[in-house]
């Protein structure tokens, strides 16, 4: 009744009697199969799993930065092509080797810390740490471990504990016990046949050549291209970046493909600017130091305007480039891309060559989709200011972006949801929560004030449960950035449902 806005609202919920608690939307119709939720939920389930591993990896990919370029500056300045085995040198591989081990602990860890909050942290890193360090399982096996810590910590979290052993359960009982029971399924359990499937795996990638690589290349390439950091591109650079010790290779073609698309973008505005707007045109500069530097996410203005013509361009740039890698023998000894890398990189002219190839094959692929831009369309199109509302209770609408980076999607995410607000005079909170942590946080008085929170993310929402009490529409970032209008829609819709 509290929630009733209208009498007629009110007298409904008299009518229907004490079972309705507040206002809902209308049922669906008794004839809907059965089978139709059940599809919807596995699906959801499979969706919130992936954004527990893509925390995971957001946590995980400073480690393995760090350390790779710390060992591989190293290795090129003693000029030896091997680990110093003495002084300054051999201090700085010993750091990057640091990081390299501590990455797959970090990527179980954090897994189970998203699934469990904080009690599954030290069961997903010790189980992880085990199964790399003890029976080689690799990433493969940290990500396995990370996903059982969390459910394993999640089932004692069930069990009822008296009141005066409350206070110990999240620092003492569930770490305790959940690390025990989490190393023993690791080391009388999965941890032999997780290690000898990656052997296998590493024998087969090291014994890929010609027509093998070819087709690797293509795969890695496309997927790597193809939603510019997003999870497609997380799945391809996350297989390449934990081999970088191993098939360094891997990276020497992924790193290319990383860049490709922002580079290729920005050579086709620069080859053939009367297809483009002017804000398309300058973000095309942007673009091209983005590539420079490895960050896909500079493409995302281009395929977020015209998805249809951009993304097939960049997946074959992308491909391109990375099939040249391949080829070329250029061995990436960074996990990471772009031409930031090249100091550490073997093979530096197939690496540049390959860049080229990829990005100029973009580049033509695109303008030969593209129609040139008239007059009247480049005059109208004009930045939409907007005000970033940061007061408590004020906003109409609040949102909350996340990615697994923290980094690109995040903030494209929140600028779209922004700018479409400030179009249809919406007030729009929105926090990010990205690599530099929470930002513009919304409060139990926005809650309070608000009719509706959107959460655009891909990654799992931190502190969730400030949203008990309102309505939630839960998207991935992509929809905020390509179409956030649409998504606002949604929200005067349920207003009007509500009024």
């Amino acid at each position: 009744m509290k929630a009733a806005t209208t009498v007629e609202q009110a007298l409904t919920l008299l009518k229907q009697g004490p079972k309705v608690a507040k206002p809902a939307p209308a049922a669906k119709p008794a004839a809907t199969a059965p089978a139709e939720p059940e599809e919807r939920t596995f699906k959801d389930r499979l969706n919130t799993m992936k954004q527990h591993l893509l925390f995971g990896t957001s946590h995980m990919i400073p480690f393995i930065v760090a350390g790779g370029v710390l060992l591989s500056l190293s290795v090129m300045m003693s000029g030896k092509g091997a680990v110093p085995e003495a002084g300054f040198l051999k201090d700085m591989a010993t750091m990057g080797i640091a990081g390299l081990t501590l990455f797959t602990a970090v990527l179980g860890g954090y897994i189970a810390y998203s699934l469990a909050d904080k009690p599954g942290l030290a069961p997903g890193m010790i189980g992880s740490w085990i199964a790399v360090q003890h029976y080689q399982t690799g990433f493969l096996g940290a990500i396995l471990v990370g996903f059982i810590a969390g459910f394993v910590v999640n089932q004692l979290k069930r069990i009822k504990l008296p009141d005066s052993m409350t206070s110990l359960g999240s620092i003492f009982i569930y770490p305790l016990i959940g690390t025990f029971l989490v190393c023993g399924i690791v080391m009388w359990g999965i941890g032999a046949p997780i290690a000898a499937m990656m052997e296998g795996m590493n024998h087969w990638l090291s014994s890929m050549a010609g027509s093998g690589k070819v087709m690797l290349g293509a795969i890695l390439g496309g997927m790597t291209a193809f939603d510019m950091g997003g999870p497609v591109n997380k799945v391809a650079t996350l297989f390449a970046q934990t081999q970088v010790n191993t098939q360094p290779w891997l990276m020497g073609g992924v790193g290319i493909a990383i860049c490709v698309p922002p580079l290729g973008m920005a050579l086709a505005t620069f080859m053939s600017p009367k297809r483009y707007k002017k804000e398309e045109r300058e973000s095309g500069k942007a673009a091209a130091i983005m590539g420079m530097i490895g960050i896909s996410e500079g493409a995302i203005p281009f395929a977020a305007a015209d998805p249809m013509r951009v993304i097939p361009a960049i997946v074959a740039g992308g491909i391109v480039g990375n099939i040249t890698g391949f080829m070329m023998h250029s061995i990436n000894h960074a996990p990471w891309g772009g031409w930031i890398v090249l100091p550490v990189e073997e093979g530096k002219m197939g690496y540049i060559l390959g860049t080229i190839l990829g990005a100029l094959t973009t580049a033509i692929i695109v303008n030969l989709l593209k129609k040139p831009v008239s007059e009247e369309d480049d005059v109208t199109t004009t930045q939409t200011s907007f005000d970033v509302i940061e007061a408590e209770g004020e906003a109409d609408v609040l949102a909350i972006t996340a990615c697994p980076s923290g980094v690109a999607h995040t903030f494209l995410a929140a600028k779209s949801l922004q700018k479409a607000a400030a179009k249809q005079g919406i007030k729009i909170k929105v926090e990010t929560q990205g690599a530099n942590g929470i930002i513009n946080r919304i409060t139990a008085k926005d809650v309070a004030n608000a009719r509706c929170v959107i959460f655009a993310h891909d990654v799992a929402i931190k502190n969730r449960e400030r949203f008990t009490d309102i309505e939630v529409i839960d998207v991935k970032t992509k929809e905020a950035i390509h179409n956030p209008e649409a998504l606002l829609a949604r929200t005067l819709g349920n207003k009007a449902n509500a009024a």
